[in-house]
């Protein structure tokens, strides 16, 4: 008969006792201690998952909101005098629960809407029923310099979901969601723009598709019918990134061949989900010619 698995306060005693008998100096820096993190993975006194985990609570405390929040350019919106069937539209299509609510001007964004809100309404014919400024509710606003860490602590003690970001100016410079900030400590959460696992990428509709990053160019070449260089990279995420020269953030934009690609989803690691819209042809040539400008 085998002893019962210590409950998780006993491992994690044992864990840190290990730890101790090992390093006799505590780490002086975070270097160290990434260090010393690092060497623990090695000798398996805990897993990948865990080390990652544990980096990612140690960046949070030092990104800003600037690095992982929604330009204002990629926002989905609604406006304050929309109709019903316009917000239902933007609603469906897009799949969000929170939208923020904009006055005439983009920058200025006067409360946010929760999409669950317009379910008293579902089934009405008469849009003159409607009115946005009833089912509007408050905005959470935050400067684009505050720590992840601090904004996560708000966001847990106000229950909170979503918080607009403002520039020095006061103006509206993008959002950003809990989930935003718990991505970087966990990873990737699937979310409404998830498909199904095995699929690399999804057909919206004629001109755009979504894809996993980790597709690989082979796949995308087969599925596109192009021939994209596969000599030094291997899957369309490293393509991309290689070609811009750095990590690219959210809503950040890139065309190759006859396509347009849109980050969707990027932590401070890697890419994970991208948008990718066909070139007109028009598009295509206007892009070649600025490029040999």
């Amino acid at each position: 008969m085998t002893d019962a698995e210590p409950p998780n306060g006993s491992r994690l005693k044992r864990w840190v006792s290990q730890l101790k008998k090992r390093f006799k100096h505590e780490p002086k820096d975070r270097e160290q201690l990434v260090h010393l993190l690092q060497d623990a993975k090695r000798r398996a006194l805990m897993d990948s998952e865990a080390l990652t985990m544990i980096e990612g609570v140690l960046q949070v405390a030092e990104l800003q909101v600037r690095d992982i929040m929604i330009p204002r350019a990629q926002m989905i919106v609604v406006e304050r005098d929309d109709t019903l069937s316009k917000t239902l539209d933007i609603a469906i299509k897009s799949a969000h629960s929170r939208f923020p609510v904009i006055s005439d001007d983009r920058s200025e964004v006067v409360g946010i809407m929760l999409a669950k809100d317009l379910l008293h309404y579902c089934g009405s014919e008469d849009d003159q029923r409607f009115n946005m400024r009833d089912v509007l509710r408050a905005a959470v606003f935050v400067p684009e310099s505050k720590r992840l860490n601090v904004l996560l602590k708000e966001f847990r003690t106000n229950r909170n979901h979503m918080a607009i970001v403002i520039d020095e100016y006061g103006a509206a410079a993008g959002l950003v969601t809990i989930e935003d900030v718990l991505e970087q400590i966990v990873g990737e959460i699937e979310d409404e723009h998830d498909f199904d696992e095995g699929t690399n990428i999804l057909k919206r509709n004629e001109q755009e598709f979504t894809a996993k990053a980790h597709t690989t160019i082979e796949d995308f070449n087969d599925y596109f019918s192009v021939k994209l260089d596969d000599t030094d990279y291997d899957t369309i995420g490293g393509l991309i990134t290689n070609t811009l020269g750095h990590l690219p953030k959210r809503g950040e934009q890139l065309n190759i061949n006859k396509f347009q690609f849109s980050i969707i989803r990027a932590d401070s690691r890697k890419i994970h989900l991208l948008n990718i819209r066909l070139l007109t042809e028009s598009r295509e040539e206007a892009s070649k010619e600025s490029a040999q400008l």
